[in-house]
């Protein structure tokens, strides 16, 4: 049973924020000055079997990581979106060249830069240490911080809901 309070089932996309998201909101500093970010083996795994079960995964973020770009496309995300400063308008793209509607994405964000996209969306969701103005516009709330599950949280319940998470099929990456 899903503790998200939504129909889960016209869900046909996520949408990630990356920076305390996808990764923590602490990172260490590389000696280029560029936060070297941390990623979650359980998030990846609940994105690239998304992927299979015929989600869409799609990353828009105001930040900038040649890692992560590589990373979330081996884990099948079809759109990679970075450096992005007005995320409600590359919602707009990404809706041109996928096909989807705002009704059927589910948004994952934690901060000020988020809100706007995520009143566009059908869910949006956020992480437990989110902050306080993007809590308040959450349609749920996850028990995970960002980068510690937050994303496998909501992708797990929503294909639980319409039944394709299987403790099967999930292997060969």
């Amino acid at each position: 049973m899903s503790s998200i309070p939504f129909d889960l089932t016209k869900i046909k996309a996520f949408v990630l924020d990356m920076d305390g998201v996808i990764s923590a909101n602490v990172s260490p500093i590389g000696l280029d000055g560029m936060p070297m970010r941390t990623v979650n083996v359980k998030d990846g795994y609940a994105m690239q079997y998304a992927v299979k079960q015929g989600y869409t995964i799609a990353v828009i973020s105001g930040g900038a990581s040649d890692a992560m770009e590589r990373r979330f496309r081996q884990l099948g995300a079809a759109h990679v979106y970075m450096r992005i400063s007005d995320k409600a308008a590359q919602l707009e793209v990404l809706c041109r060249e996928s096909g989807l509607r705002p009704e059927e994405i589910a948004y994952i964000g934690d901060d000020i830069p988020d809100i706007t996209i995520m009143k566009l969306v059908a869910l949006p969701c956020a992480p437990a240490d989110a902050a306080p103005e993007v809590k308040s516009v959450a349609k749920y709330i996850s028990l995970c911080n960002g980068g510690y599950g937050v994303v496998r949280d909501v992708i797990e319940q929503t294909l639980r809901a319409n039944d394709c998470w299987s403790l099967s099929a999930g292997f060969g990456w």
